[in-house]
C-alpha cells in the first residue's frame, strides 16, 4: 500500500470508455490520489495490475470476456492482492453479495456522487470497507434467506464463541442490518464504542465488511 505521503494509485477496470473517462477525471481531481492505469476487461486488467502494483483497483461487475467476478476470484487468490471497489449499476444486483464474499473491499454505484467517490477510495485504501447502510440491508436479507453450508455452519459457530456478551449483541445488531448510530441507540452505547466492538468482531470472525460479519452471523445461528 502507498506510504503516508505518497498519492493512493488506482487502476479502473469497465468496458465502458466513457465510464473510464468519467471516473479518471473525478479521481484526478484530488491532489492525493493518482490512476495509473486503465483497462476494459478482466483478462487485460489482471496484466495492468500486475504491472503497475495499484492500492485500489475499480471494476465493473459486469463485462464481456472476463468478467468482475471472474477477475476478483483470481486477484483475491494471489499473495498480498489489492483491495478492490466493484462498480454496479442497480443496487440490488444479484452478484454483489458474490463479490463481497470474494474479498471485494465494497462496492459502488455508476452514479455515485464525486465526492463519495473520491471519499469511497480513500476508505478502502484505509482499510475501511466502503458500503452503504440501504445496500447493506438488502444484502442481508438475501443471506437471511438463504441455508448455510454444513462446513461454513461449524465454522462460524467456532469463531463465534470466541465473542464476548456485548460482542455478541453487537454482532447480531450488525446481522439485524442495524447501522452504528441504531446500534449505539439499542445498546446504550456511544458511536466510539460500537465502531471498536464491530472493528474487534470483524478481526475475530475473520471477516472484512459488515455483510460477510452478518453472514457469519447467520451462519452460526446467531439470528
Amino acid at each position: 500500500m502507498s506510504s503516508a505521503d505518497a498519492p493512493i494509485r488506482i487502476v479502473i477496470v469497465d468496458d465502458d470508455a466513457l465510464v473510464r473517462t468519467a471516473l479518471a477525471m473525478i479521481l484526478r481531481n484530488d491532489a492525493t490520489l493518482e490512476v495509473v492505469g486503465e483497462a476494459d476487461d478482466g483478462d487485460s486488467g489482471l496484466d495492468l495490475i500486475d504491472q503497475v502494483a495499484p492500492d485500489v483497483v475499480l471494476m465493473d461487475i459486469r463485462m464481456p470476456r472476463m468478467d468482475g467476478l471472474e477477475t476478483l476470484g483470481r486477484l483475491m487468490n494471489r499473495p498480498a492482492p489489492c483491495r478492490v471497489i466493484m462498480l454496479t449499476t442497480f443496487d440490488a444486483d444479484d452478484h454483489v453479495l458474490r463479490a463481497l464474499r470474494d474479498g471485494a473491499s465494497g462496492f459502488l454505484l455508476k452514479h455515485t456522487p464525486p465526492a463519495q467517490i473520491v471519499e469511497a477510495v480513500h476508505r478502502v485504501a484505509a482499510g475501511d470497507p466502503m458500503l452503504s447502510p440501504s445496500v447493506t440491508a438488502q444484502l442481508i436479507t438475501q443471506l437471511r434467506e438463504a441455508e448455510p453450508e454444513p462446513r461454513r455452519m461449524l465454522e462460524a459457530r467456532s469463531l463465534a464463541m470466541t465473542l464476548t456478551e456485548r460482542e455478541r449483541d453487537v454482532a447480531i445488531a450488525v446481522g439485524e442490518g442495524k447501522v452504528n448510530a441504531q446500534i449505539a441507540e439499542q445498546l446504550y452505547l456511544s458511536m466510539a464504542t460500537v465502531k471498536a466492538h464491530v472493528s474487534r468482531i470483524m478481526v475475530k470472525l475473520a471477516v472484512t465488511n459488515r455483510v460477510q460479519l452478518a453472514n457469519r452471523v447467520h451462519d452460526a445461528g446467531l439470528l
